[in-house]
Parts: C-alpha cells; structure tokens; sequence
C-alpha cells in the first residue's frame, strides 16, 4: 500500500492506492503505509484538487472497495448521487431494495473509505439536517456549499 499526504483548503487529505486501485481518501493519518506520491495517487489528487476548485463535477478513477457485500452496495450507490445533490439515508435505503436499513446505510456511511470521491457528503437526514461525517461537519457543509456554487458552471469533467 503506498499513500501520500496533502494540505488543501479543507484540510489535511490522504490518498492510499493499492495494486492500481484508490482504496481510501480520509482525513486523517492512520498508519497509511508507505509514504510514496505515485502516478496514480497524484491523479487522484489533481481531480480532488479540481473538485475543490469547482472545475470536477466527476471523477475518473479506479477504486477498490474494501468492505462488506452491503457496505460495496451502498457505497456504489452514493456514487449515483447526482454533483450538487442530496439523498436521506432512508432513500438511499430504498434506492438498493432494502426499506428498514437507514440506519445501516447510516453505519456504511461513516465506514466509507473513499471519502469525496464517494459522495457520502451528499447523505443527509430525512428532515434535510446535515448529519455525520468523517472529516466533520463543516467539511460536509463545505463539499456541499462547493457543489451548490458550482452546479451550473462549466467544469473540466
């Protein structure tokens, strides 16, 4: 596993890739492994970079998840999640067929370890509170005040 660490506007960001796969994007250090900035690593960043610019409304990487059946599947949801969108942990519940898990979606949520390029951000409560995330809430707020201004504007991807 090799990652490497960058400072952005929201704070210290780490990207880790394994055998050519992204498999986290966090906020923190956590025994990331090697500290090494390869190619892929720095693409992933550049789009990063981009995306807090508003220049990115997609990403084009390869990822890896690494989690449960049922983690894989909300996570592959929340990647549907239209830039500049919100959904409820509830829709996203009835979005991959299971009605009563929101609070399951909630847990798959804060175990994502991709963090903005899977836009678990755009997971809000049902009553359209800003709930948890990993970097904290005003980071989420700020991803959304990002996307929310640059919604219409013309962007690289």
């Amino acid at each position: 596993m090799k990652s490497y660490s960058y400072d952005t506007k929201i704070g210290k960001i780490i990207v880790e890739a394994e055998d050519n796969h992204i498999v986290k994007v966090s906020f923190s250090h956590t025994n990331a492994g090697n500290m090494e900035e390869t190619p892929l690593i720095k693409n992933a960043y550049a789009q990063i970079a981009e995306y807090l610019n508003g220049q990115r409304k997609v990403f084009d990487l390869p990822l890896r998840f690494l989690g449960t059946k049922f983690q894989n599947t909300v996570w592959r949801a929340l990647l549907k999640i239209p830039y500049g969108e919100t959904r409820s942990y509830k829709e996203i519940s009835k979005t991959i067929g299971e009605k009563q898990t929101y609070r399951a979606v909630g847990a798959a949520c804060k175990q994502n370890p991709i963090c903005i390029i899977i836009p678990c951000h755009r997971v809000i409560g049902t009553n359209g509170n800003l709930t948890g995330y990993a970097g904290g809430i005003n980071i989420k707020e700020t991803l959304l005040q990002i996307e929310r201004e640059n919604d219409t504007a013309e962007s690289y991807v």
